[in-house]
């Protein structure tokens, strides 16, 4: 198989604005598509162990992982409506039949104010890093999909962290914008810039494998699928179950990092609600350490098949919304340029 696949003279038919509609495209679609999965897995939580003053959860819009706080005294909170579900199906039901079916996507819009943006800067990195790539490492070309995917995950994952530090604060403790500046100052002041960063380091050490791994095989399995079947251009069905595949086995390979990063989000969010400060070691080693002395090995590998479950449809959905705004585009700038030709032959 050569370095060269089918659609890698992408970025040559398209634009840098134009990979950015496409992904921004992409990203709606996929969390208006995603995140009622999600909606649902945190009503049944609550149900279960219902949420105190101050307790974190995890809400996921298919895009990326946000920590939320339960407000304080809100009783009205889409999280604590009240109901009685017996399994996802039937929570699906009785939620859209009592409350509506908007709120099947309740609290999803603040959480898009960043995801949204952290996934046009990933998507178009990633291509415009892996295109400048495949030129310069010549034999190595197929590689170029590996680093271009660590890289660009670490440049959107490094921008949108002091933003999501800062929409954690805001949601637990109600500040206005001025008292979040001055304790924002009063943290840079006390514990330097890098405080900005606190869980950076889980975060990458999840993404940069994940996304490293997921557009390697994204890449050699749509060239597989393609050969296979005699097209020069990957159609939806290809991209779709490429995007699938890669993303269920970079998923497991990185679940251990996943439930390290889950567990400190969850513990720094707590903490900030609160306004304490850290008493125990917050690093990787000593969060897995816990788990394990916790809950032995296997604690490194829950929730293995609800985490399947939420990333695999969610990466073939953003993969192939992406690629067919990429062909759209394309096939637009082909006929602008051709029409005029056309024209003056005639």
């Amino acid at each position: 198989m050569s370095g060269q696949n089918p659609s890698s003279s992408a970025n040559n038919g398209i634009t840098p604005v134009q990979q950015m509609v496409a992904s921004c495209s992409g990203a709606i679609l996929t969390s208006l598509l995603v995140t009622p999965l999600d909606v649902v897995k945190i009503r049944l939580q609550a149900q279960k162990n219902p949420f105190p003053k101050g307790k974190c959860f995890v809400y996921c819009n298919g895009l990326m992982d946000h920590i939320c706080v339960c407000e304080n005294g809100n009783s009205k909170a889409w999280y604590k409506a009240p109901g009685h579900f017996n399994g996802t199906l039937d929570a699906l039901i009785k939620i859209v039949r009592r409350e509506g079916i908007k709120s099947l996507w309740s609290g999803l819009p603040p959480t898009l104010v960043m995801a949204v943006p952290a996934t046009v800067i990933y998507f178009t990195c990633y291509d415009q890093l892996c295109a400048a790539l495949r030129v310069r490492m010549g034999d190595y070309a197929q590689e170029a999909p590996l680093v271009a995917g660590a890289v660009a995950r670490v440049g959107s994952a490094t921008v949108i962290s002091p933003l999501e530090l800062i929409r954690t604060k805001l949601q637990a403790q109600k500040q206005s914008y001025r008292e979040l500046t001055d304790c924002i100052r009063s943290a840079v002041q006390s514990e330097g810039w890098l405080s900005l960063w606190r869980g950076l380091g889980p975060t990458l050490l999840r993404d940069v494998p994940f996304s490293a791994m997921y557009w390697y095989n994204y890449e050699r399995g749509k060239s597989f699928l393609c050969e296979r079947y005699y097209t020069r251009e990957p159609t939806l069905t290809i991209t779709f179950i490429s995007g699938a595949v890669s993303g269920s086995i970079a998923s497991i390979v990185t679940l251990p990092f996943d439930v390290v990063k889950t567990r400190r989000q969850v513990e720094l969010g707590e903490l900030q609600a609160k306004n304490l400060s850290v008493q125990v070691s917050t690093s990787t080693f000593s969060v897995m350490s816990r788990i394990v002395a916790q809950d032995g090995f296997g604690g490194l590998f829950a929730g293995f098949l609800p985490r399947l479950i939420k990333v695999a449809p969610a990466c073939a959905i953003m993969i192939s919304t992406y690629e067919f705004g990429k062909a759209f585009f394309r096939k637009h700038n082909q006929e602008r340029i051709l029409r005029p030709l056309q024209t003056s032959n005639t």
